[in-house]
C-alpha cells in the first residue's frame, strides 16, 4: 500500500542537500521503531507473522517540491515552497492502513544535516488508490534502481541496465525479498519476470550517511521500463521498490501506462 505524506515548512529554512534521501530513511525508521512493539503485536493479531521482519519492506519517493533553485557548487537545493510531499509504501495487509496513518500523522521531522536542512510537520497523510494492474505494465523509475554484484557499499560493483544478466539479478533480488515473508501467497521461486528497458538510462551517484565515518556512495539508474509479470508481483514491486536498498529510497517506480 502507498501513502502520500504532505509536509509543511513552518520556518524560513530553505537549503537542502542534494543527498537528502538518507535522512528520510532515518526518519521512517525512527517512526517505526517507536511503535515497534505495538506494531509487532498488531501484525501478529492480524495473522501476519513477526512484525519485526517487515519493517525493511518499505520504499519512498523523492521529495516533490516543484522547481527549486540549484546551488550546484554547494550541492544544495533552495526550496521556496512551504508545502512539499513524498510517497511512502509498505507491503502490509489492508488492515494496517489506519495504524500507519496514526503513526505518521502530525509527526515532526528535520530533513538534513547539521549544516543544511529543513524542519517539516506532517500536515496530512492519505492512502493512495491502488492501480488496476494487468500482466504488462509500463513504469518509470523516479529514484535510481540499484543492482550490484556485491552488497557491501564500499566494494560493490554497481551495474547499468545494459549488463547481460541485469534482468535476472533484478528477479533474484525480488525473490530474496519474497522469501523473507511468512505465510506468503506469492511465488517463491519460479515466476514470470520479463523486464525490458524502453528508454535512456541515467546514472546517478548518491551519498549515504554523508559527513559520517559510515559514508558510502551508491550508484543507480533512473529509466523507463516495461515489465510483464503477474499482478501480484507488480503490486509487490509497487509496495517494496525495485532492485536493492529500497528502504534507503532507491528503486521507487510509478506506473506510466497499463497494457
Amino acid at each position: 500500500m502507498r501513502f502520500k505524506i504532505n509536509l509543511h515548512r513552518p520556518s524560513n529554512q530553505r537549503m537542502l542537500s542534494f543527498d537528502y534521501q538518507y535522512y528520510i530513511s532515518a526518519w521512517i525508521y525512527k517512526v517505526l521503531q517507536q511503535a515497534d512493539e505495538d506494531f509487532a503485536t498488531f501484525l501478529h493479531q492480524q495473522g501476519y507473522g513477526n512484525g519485526n521482519k517487515h519493517f525493511k519492506l518499505f520504499n519512498y519517493s523523492p521529495l516533490y517540491f516543484g522547481k527549486p533553485k540549484l546551488w550546484k557548487e554547494k550541492s544544495l537545493f533552495e526550496i521556496t515552497t512551504n508545502n512539499v510531499s513524498l510517497q511512502v509504501s509498505f507491503y502490509l495487509p489492508d488492515a494496517a492502513e489506519r495504524f500507519i496513518v496514526g503513526l505518521f500523522n502530525n509527526q515532526q521531522v528535520f530533513i538534513g544535516d547539521k549544516f543544511n536542512g529543513i524542519n517539516f510537520t506532517v500536515s496530512q497523510i492519505e492512502r493512495m488508490p491502488e492501480p488496476l494492474l494487468n500482466e504488462t505494465v509500463h513504469y518509470k523509475a523516479f529514484s535510481p534502481v540499484v543492482v550490484s554484484l556485491n552488497s557491501d557499499d564500499k566494494y560493490a560493483t554497481y551495474l547499468s541496465p545494459d549488463y547481460n544478466d541485469y534482468a535476472l539479478l533484478l528477479k533474484n533480488n525480488l525473490n530474496q525479498k519474497i522469501n523473507t515473508l511468512p505465510n506468503t501467497q506469492l511465488p517463491l521461486t519460479d515466476f514470470q519476470f520479463d523486464w525490458q528497458l524502453t528508454g535512456q538510462a541515467k546514472s546517478k551517484l548518491i551519498t549515504i550517511k554523508p559527513g559520517t565515518p559510515q559514508q558510502s556512495k551508491v550508484r543507480g539508474y533512473k529509466y523507463p521500463f516495461t515489465l510483464t509479470a503477474s499482478p501480484e508481483i507488480h503490486q509487490f514491486i509497487l509496495s517494496t521498490g525495485l532492485g536493492e536498498k529500497n528502504s534507503t529510497g532507491f528503486g521507487w517506480c510509478e506506473v506510466e501506462r497499463i497494457i
